[in-house]
């Protein structure tokens, strides 16, 4: 950018200028660029802050999604942003995703896949490996508690079907639901997956405890096992 056409934020409109704007106008006015401005703070040559965000977002087609998976040392690869400012934006976007698990405090009842998928997502969705978690559900069919069973790699994970019902049973869970992430983004179910889903269904059965579906989720959404009459 030419020192013609650089500004630095000090020398803008006080109404442009990122914090000023949210305090007289709110923070919804701001644009994502002008929020992840202000978390960077200051540009650096001949680059105001908001043009270094634009960057930065512009490297993951402005997804919000896709930033929240970048790395400190992604971030710390373009000129401006240290140490300091990759951990401040990766801090506030992990509070971002924290924020949407909240309402598991309110015991969220599901009525429909979605409900489930809504639960688990923010668990799951920015992940790079494969996860397998449990979604226990009380006789109100309301999700009580959320239970990491298994962590793996980037094509699978490794799931115990004793270990599976051992922890629905200690929770004294009335129902559960399995859910598992596919990195890759595809949400078709592999036979290794149907297999699963038949064995959880076929021993819930036997004990009175039933699988109430099985979700493959990814950032592209979600596949239901019950939805599709896999169960």
């Amino acid at each position: 950018m030419s020192e013609q056409t650089y500004r630095a934020i000090t020398a803008w409109a006080e109404e442009d200028r990122p914090r000023e704007k949210m305090i007289l106008k709110g923070r919804q006015a701001l644009s994502d660029a002008e929020l992840l401005a202000i978390l960077i703070g200051s540009g650096t040559t001949g680059l105001s802050a908001v043009a270094l965000a634009q960057q930065v977002l512009q490297s993951v087609d402005c997804d919000l999604n896709e930033l929240g998976k970048c790395s400190l040392p992604d971030l710390q690869k373009f000129p401006g942003i240290g140490e300091a400012k990759a951990v401040t934006i990766a801090a506030a976007l992990e509070l971002g995703r924290r924020r949407q698990l909240s309402d598991l405090r309110e015991r969220p009842r599901v009525t429909h896949s979605r409900d489930a998928f809504q639960a688990i997502a923010p668990l799951l969705t920015d992940l790079q490996h494969e996860e397998f978690w449990l979604l226990l559900l009380n006789k109100a069919n309301e999700i009580f508690a959320r239970e990491r069973l298994s962590s793996g790699g980037m094509s699978g994970t490794v799931v115990d079907l004793k270990m599976v019902l051992k922890a629905a049973l200690q929770a004294k869970a009335a129902a559960f639901i399995a859910v598992h992430n596919h990195p890759s983004g595809n949400l078709q179910p592999s036979q290794a997956d149907i297999d699963l889903t038949r064995r959880l269904k076929q021993s819930g059965h036997l004990i009175d405890l039933p699988l109430l579906d099985h979700l493959i989720v990814s950032e592209r959404g979600y596949f239901s096992f019950a939805d599709e009459g896999l169960m």
